[in-house]
Parts: structure tokens; sequence; C-alpha cells
């Protein structure tokens, strides 16, 4: 089974700019961010378990449809440094330089793309989808063993893998049923207020009992106290369904998957890297070919300049 590597750019740049201390590229352009982001990727592509395809998705800075659901969506949340946001916008052409192609749709979030990407491509019987994220709102994708998400722990090294299984054990509850508990609990991070006085363990219960928000509600004469304290937080429970619930079905053109492998060469990725000035990433570079050789243990052959650098990944 080959495996295809969503990547949650947005999510990824945002967690390599808080967990790395600041950089300055020769220009003294902050970089600290994409030096996080290009480890990252030089990690994942030289690990025995490489993806064969990948996309990276990223959010765009229009409103999205869930703003004009609710208007107080993220509110909260302060405008991005100006060091960040400059780094995405160079975020792509550091994608670029590692062959992996990158997709964006005004008017919906990563999450969205990627969970469209997702439905899509699942589809096929020998394909594995893996969701790279720091953001837990994929969890809701997550389908046996055929569609998982690596979740980062701390930092930008660490991660773990959720199936089905890793999920149920974390939550008590499917992947499927996640939308239906996060939109009784909210989610402060994205301004969802949920429905008060609802916390994880209340929500559990609820949504094992009833399996939905809505069949929830349709039941609550069923048990008077429950009717009582959840009744009027009808609208609040729905309107937050709304919010949580990933798009899977953005408009945006599908590329074939063969399309989507990515276009390794190490001549652009040393380019880019030297103009960025990251010497200790062409430092593993070059340690990971000379690595790869004693791997191997190729014929003199397999071991000549142009073969290593066809094989560096």
């Amino acid at each position: 089974m080959k495996t295809l590597l969503l990547i949650d750019a947005n999510s990824i740049i945002h967690r390599s700019f808080h967990a790395l201390p600041p950089l300055t590229g020769p220009a003294g352009e902050p970089s600290g961010a994409i030096y996080g982001l290009a480890s990252i990727l030089i990690r994942l592509l030289r690990d025995d378990d490489r993806p064969d395809y990948a996309a990276a998705l990223f959010d765009r800075p229009e409103p999205t449809f869930r703003d004009k659901i609710y208007a107080a969506y993220k509110a909260q949340r302060p405008p991005a440094a100006t060091e960040l946001v400059s780094q995405i916008i160079e975020a792509p052409n550091l994608f670029q330089a590692f062959g992996i192609k990158t997709f964006e749709k005004a008017g919906f979030e990563a999450d969205d793309l990627i969970a469209t990407f997702a439905e899509h491509f699942s589809k096929q019987d020998d394909l594995r989808v893996v969701i790279l994220t720091g953001d837990r709102d994929t969890f809701q994708l997550v389908t046996d063993d055929k569609l998982v998400v690596r979740m980062f722990n701390t930092g930008i090294s660490d991660t773990t893998i959720y199936n089905e299984e890793a999920v149920k054990q974390k939550y008590d509850l499917a992947p499927s049923q996640l939308v239906d508990y996060k939109a009784l609990v909210g989610d402060s991070s994205d301004n969802i207020k949920g429905v008060p006085g609802v916390g994880p363990k209340t929500a559990t219960e609820l949504i094992k009992r009833f399996g939905t928000i809505e069949n929830l509600y349709a039941n609550l004469g069923t048990d008077p106290k429950l009717e009582k304290r959840l009744g009027p937080f009808k609208k609040e429970a729905e309107l937050s369904k709304q919010l949580v619930v990933l798009e899977r079905h953005v408009p945006v053109e599908m590329p074939d998957l063969s399309n989507l492998t990515p276009g390794l060469d190490k001549e652009r990725i040393v380019f880019y890297l030297q103009r960025k000035a990251f010497a200790t990433l062409l430092k593993r570079l070059e340690q990971g070919d000379k690595e790869a050789v004693k791997k191997k243990k190729m014929s003199p052959e397999e071991t000549s300049p142009k073969s290593v650098q066809e094989r560096m990944f």
C-alpha cells in the first residue's frame, strides 16, 4: 500500500515559529519557522516509510465561510506577528524546492482542503492517507488504519500516529463522534462556545448515550432534568457543530495522484538552503548521503556522486 502525506502547512509553520528561537537569514529576514519546516521535510522524506505522494495545504487570509456563519469565529486571536506572516508567505517557495505541490482556496481553511483531499484519495484501495498536523480537528477524519493523523506532541520532532483505535483510546469516542463532542464542550482556541456547563466528561457521556447532537435534542423530552439543562442551548450546540465540521467538498480542482509525487532534486534543495544560510541543514544532507552509502552497501557504480545524489531521499 502506498502513502499520501497531507501536510497542514499553516499548523506546522506556526508550531515551528513558536518552538524555535528567532533566526534571521542573510538579508535579516526572519527564518526560524522556515528552518523548522525545512528540518521536518528533510526528516520526513528520509524516513524508511517516506511517503510516495505529498501535498501541502494552506490557509488563505480572506474570511472563510465560518466567519460568515459566526462573526466571532477566532475573533479573540491577536493578529499574527509580521515575522510569522512573512514566513507563511515564503513557505510555498520552500515546498517548491522540495518538489511538493501546494494548494489553497479562498473562503476555506487548510483543514477543509485536507478533508477534501482525504475524502477523495482515501477511496483508493491501495492508498493510505497520512495527515501531518498539530491540530486535533483532523481527528474527525480518521478511518481505521487507512486514514490516520500524524500529530506533533511537543516541539517539531516528536510525533504520534493516531489511527481509529488510538483516537478511541484517547477520547473514548469514535472519530466521527468528535464533532458532536466538540459542539458540546466548545473550543476556546477558535472562540467556539459550545454548551455552557458541559465539560469533557459530561459531553462524552451524552454522545455515547445519544450518538449525535441532533439525536440528543430530539430525545431531550425523555429526560426532564437534561431538558432543563440543555434545552435552552439548542441553537448554540447546532451552531458549534456547523463550525467544527470540516468541509469535505471544497470546490478545488483535484490533481491526479501521480502529479503529487515529490520531485526531489538535491541540487535545488541545496540551493535553497544555501540561500537561507541553513548551514546545519546542509551538513545534515551531506551526512545523510554518507550514511545512505554505508547502509545500502552499494557497488562502486552505485556509490558514484551522481548515484548518491539520486538516492539522497
